[in-house]
């Protein structure tokens, strides 16, 4: 028999080589709270390893400041230039190898689940992701980059993957549903 951890810290990455998103939550019971978000920028670094190198340090940063029990990772996005999708492919590879250095599982998640967790569509727009988290972690400041909530979505939407006690996982028709169904998870 599992014993189900009563508390969980989630470090979540949105991978850039200009500018790299996290957020960090700590998960008690059913609620989640806010310990924080912010970006690395590398937009002043013009080559690309000197990007992946700081993508690692500040990623190994934030693992020994946290101790994170799960990195959740955004997958890139099938784009048309294969150069930006061959980089942006380095920048999540790296950040995984920071966490699996230090033994940290990583899940990966695609940039539709996570928009589809968050706001129950997975169409919406980064500002609509950023309002949600806003109302749901119960914080008003607006970060200076939307990478920074968008980090934080995917520690978010890995919360929301848990698998439920019972054993049983529970498929919700949309937003509404969930939150009728998770008062105490949400404000």
């Amino acid at each position: 028999m599992l014993v189900e951890k009563k508390e969980r810290v989630i470090l979540g990455v949105d991978p850039g080589t200009a500018i790299m998103g996290y957020g960090v939550i700590l998960e008690k019971g059913s609620k989640m709270e806010l310990l924080n978000m912010g970006v690395v920028r590398m937009d002043h670094l013009d080559d690309h390893f000197l990007k992946l190198k700081r993508i690692f340090e500040q990623t190994i940063g934030l693992i020994d400041t946290y101790k994170p029990d799960a990195l959740a990772i955004e997958a890139p996005f099938y784009g048309k230039n294969i150069q930006v999708m061959l980089k942006l492919g380095r920048a999540q590879g790296i950040a995984m190898a920071a966490a699996l250095s230090r033994d940290i599982s990583v899940t990966e998640y695609a940039p539709r689940k996570i928009k589809q967790s968050i706001t129950g569509k997975g169409t919406a727009s980064k500002e609509q992701v950023a309002a949600m988290l806003q109302r749901l972690l119960n914080f008003n400041e607006t970060p200076e980059f939307l990478d920074a909530t968008d980090g934080l979505a995917v520690a978010v939407c890995h919360s929301f993957q848990r698998i439920p006690t019972s054993g049983k996982s529970k498929s919700y028709s949309g937003w509404e549903a969930f939150v009728s169904d998770n008062k105490k998870r949400v404000k």
